[in-house]
């Protein structure tokens, strides 16, 4: 036999090798994938025991117990450790992602509450953090100007170089540090800058630490990328502070990003400036990625600092003109980082949007020139009188250091949050129920985006309401 008919039948053997294995590896796959079935569906009878009962949808507890498992396990058959965690938390997301279908929160409030309006009910939005007053008068004015100053065209995706250069000092003068147009993404809203952050520095199965009670989006963006959320949760009776025990026992090989949101919504909670220059050092000794999301830095009464102060490149920080200048409509909002974080963050988003509209740009551009300090004035008003009357209703809550919000305790036996959120709404109150923020299900939260009579008219009802019960 020659040799090159030898090396043939080498070969061949060697290919009828590879495909025994391959059709073995497709066994395994096709019956992991039926298990992933079986293991779906338990989720989902989970899933409405614990709805029947009131459990919220995370158990962190158990899966820190399946957790340490499935490390034994791994050492025990030699499978790589971060390669076990990495599937187990996907197989945690999936079960997650099923048993919060028909999750309730203040946006789905907000729609039941216009689809009743529509029908001629008349409803006191107490549920959404969107302010009633007007945008500077500038804004009108820029708005006539759009059209012969040219703003209407393609831009890049980090945003107009003018704006970016406009929203630099801004930063600079308004958080004390030393920030570049080149420092500077703008989003549409800050949620996108959320999105964005969260779905380009993490990949799937890495894990993101959150401070609950925290707004959902956080949670929803991170199960949108594949990102495994571990749940820190904080109480009224601690005063809505986290323990730095409680993040360093959640921190291991996959964590890469903690959130940060102060002044907290739905709390309005500011952390003591000591615990979050500890927080900042575990992040920093992990090598940590920390997204601050400091949009409610307008509606501050005690001190408070931003994460920029730190001077930390693996900070980002965003911000937006919704809550600031009332510009919800108007959707802008802009990210703070080191200009590597922000590279990576402009390429989705010209995937996404190719630029933010320039007329918007512009208008906000303008609208930075405006003093809107007097928002403040008026939501911190508006939060006094809430804060005498929660008390009067006889519900407990601690004192919001900032932010636009009440998030009261409803000490009623077997309350239901989101069975009475929905039930206020047939009395012509929309609130927000507390377990959209994580797992607060005897919790509400007050908006102060009224007027005074309106917030008045609101909080009788919620009165009258809970004398009923």
């Amino acid at each position: 036999m020659h040799l090159s008919q030898v090396r043939l039948n080498l070969v061949y053997k060697k290919m009828s090798d590879i495909n025994d294995l391959r059709n073995k590896m497709d066994a395994v796959t096709l019956e992991m994938i039926n298990l992933l079935k079986t293991r779906t569906d338990i989720a989902k009878e989970i899933g409405e025991v614990k709805k029947n009962i009131g459990k919220g949808v995370a158990d962190e507890e158990r899966e820190d117990n399946l957790r340490g498992k499935i490390m034994q396990v791994s050492k025990e058959i030699g499978l790589n450790e971060t390669l076990a965690s990495k599937f187990l938390n996907f197989l945690l997301n999936e079960s997650i992602k099923v048993q919060s279908e028909n999750k309730q929160t203040h946006l789905s409030i907000f729609l039941k509450a216009k689809s009743l309006e529509q029908k001629g009910k008349k409803i006191i939005h107490m549920e959404v953090g969107e302010p009633d007053f007007s945008p500077p008068e500038i804004v009108k004015k820029s708005l006539s100007e759009v059209f012969e100053k040219g703003f209407m065209k393609y831009g890049q995706a980090k945003g107009m170089p003018i704006f970016r250069e406009a929203l630099a000092k801004y930063v600079s003068e308004k958080f004390n540090t030393k920030s570049t147009y080149e420092n500077i993404i703008v989003s549409p809203g800050a949620r996108f800058s959320i999105f964005s952050a969260i779905s380009t520095l993490l990949n799937p199965g890495d894990e993101m630490i959150v401070i609950e009670p925290a707004w959902p989006a956080y949670k929803d963006c991170a199960l949108n990328a594949g990102i495994k959320v571990r749940t820190i949760n904080t109480t009224l009776e601690e005063k809505w502070e986290p323990s730095i025990e409680q993040i360093k026992k959640v921190i291991n090989s996959n964590t890469k990003m903690i959130v940060l949101n102060y002044p907290n919504n739905p709390t309005g909670k500011i952390l003591p400036e000591k615990l979050q220059d500890d927080i900042i050092e575990i992040v920093k000794e992990n090598n940590l990625y920390v997204l601050s999301d400091e949009i409610y830095s307008q509606y501050v009464k005690t001190n408070w600092k931003s994460i920029l102060s730190y001077n930390y490149e693996k900070s980002i920080v965003t911000q937006s003109f919704s809550k600031s200048h009332a510009m919800t409509g108007f959707r802008i909002g802009y990210a703070i980082a080191d200009k590597k974080i922000i590279e990576q963050m402009a390429k989705l988003e010209a995937l996404c949007l190719t630029n933010v509209s320039e007329p918007v740009q512009y208008v906000a551009m303008k609208a930075l020139e405006e003093d809107t300090t007097n928002n403040s004035k008026i939501i911190q008003k508006r939060l006094d009188m809430l804060s005498e009357k929660t008390k009067e209703i006889g519900l407990e809550f601690t004192i919001p250091d900032g932010a636009m919000y009440i998030f009261a305790k409803i000490n009623q036996k077997g309350f239901d949050g989101v069975e009475f959120a929905n039930n206020s709404l047939e009395k012509g109150l929309a609130v927000a129920p507390g377990e959209g923020f994580g797992n607060y299900k005897d919790f509400i939260r007050i908006s102060a985006c009224q007027d005074e009579k309106t917030l008045m008219e609101g909080m009788h009802i919620l009165g009258n309401i809970m004398r009923d019960n």
